[in-house]
């Protein structure tokens, strides 16, 4: 009925002369476009720009293969600022939206995140970490039905490399109680295929956590849109 009721009024003019905002009360927010609800956002626009100016310019900019709304997520403070009409309280606020819709988007899936299928771990993580600049090693504490029970950010590393030490890997299990862990990093450069040394100090940790009970199911390697299990390329040595 609202589809069929908006596409009357459309026609009539009433509809494609309202104001973004106005339309959000009137039909709600899925009436309007990505510029739409991103003027609504931007709020204010300049002597010579509209809100809608504004959001189309950001919507325009191409950032690597990142392009529309998902731009969002990889524009910096001073990428969006170069935008006309986009100040710094305008630029943090756009920055906060993609950081909630990436949380958002996070949060419906983890609770039924399966541990035991590296496809399935590597598509939740894969919008969290794809897009970072530096790499970042996450722990998955799990029990012993592979079912999350905590997790953790390790260390956080210049463009290529970041520190991982299997002291702090299994001082976070034995904290949580768990009964496997499961590594994850990703590669700020795009490409999943993991280093001689994420292979050695993977079979590092591995072998320290058989000591303790404590096993380490995978480790995988996140790169843009795709990502590598060391456990799928049988290069953990359980």
């Amino acid at each position: 009925m609202r589809s069929s009721f908006n596409s009357i009024v459309a026609e009539g003019g009433i509809f494609k002369d309202m104001l973004p905002y106005e339309r959000f009360l009137n039909f709600g927010p899925e009436s309007l476009t990505d510029v739409e609800l991103l003027a609504i956002i931007i709020r204010t626009g300049t002597r010579d720009a509209s809100p809608i100016d504004i959001a189309g310019s950001i919507l325009n900019i191409e950032k690597g293969k990142e392009s529309g709304l998902n731009s969002l997520f990889s524009l910096s403070l001073d990428e969006l600022k170069s935008v006309h009409g986009i100040g710094e309280v305008k630029a943090v606020k756009l920055k906060c939206i993609a950081e909630l819709a990436k949380r958002m988007a996070a949060q419906r899936s983890k609770s039924s995140l399966d541990c035991s299928n590296p496809s399935h771990v590597a598509s939740y993580y894969m919008e969290k970490m794809r897009h970072e600049d530096k790499e970042k090693v996450i722990l998955l504490c799990l029990n012993n039905r592979y079912k999350l029970i905590e997790e953790y950010l390790l260390s956080i590393g210049t463009v290529n490399s970041a520190s991982l030490s299997p002291r702090e890997v299994f001082m976070k299990a034995l904290k949580c109680g768990a009964s496997n862990v499961l590594l994850l990093h990703n590669h700020p450069g795009g490409d999943p295929t993991p280093s001689r040394a994420d292979i050695s100090i993977t079979n590092k940790i591995s072998e320290s956590g058989s000591m303790l009970d404590i096993y380490l199911i995978d480790h995988i390697i996140i790169g843009d849109r795709s990502y590598t299990s060391l456990a799928e390329k049988g290069l953990l040595w359980n």
